[in-house]
């Protein structure tokens, strides 16, 4: 599973950022993002379980064109399979 590493949250001083990967293999994209508040996970469960294997966080709006680019990135790996 070699990962593409698309970019970190361009506002954030730490090492600790926000983070969009593309799954070369499969087109998949992987998030790094800040685990989801208490109130927020309860929010989410209203449509659904939220199995142990899953989880939900949260990537601030900034990254809006971060997570376009990525988008685009895994439409064009599907394009190759």
């Amino acid at each position: 599973m070699p990962l593409r590493f698309i970019a970190k949250d361009p506002n954030t001083g730490s090492d600790q950022s926000p983070t969009v990967w593309i799954d070369e293999d499969n087109g998949d994209l992987v998030f790094q993002g800040w685990k989801a508040d208490r109130k927020t996970t309860v929010e989410c469960r209203e449509a659904g379980s939220i199995p142990a294997h899953e989880a939900v966080v949260r990537i601030p709006a900034r990254m809006t064109a971060i997570v376009r680019e990525a988008c685009d990135a895994a439409d064009q790996r599907a394009e190759l399979r």
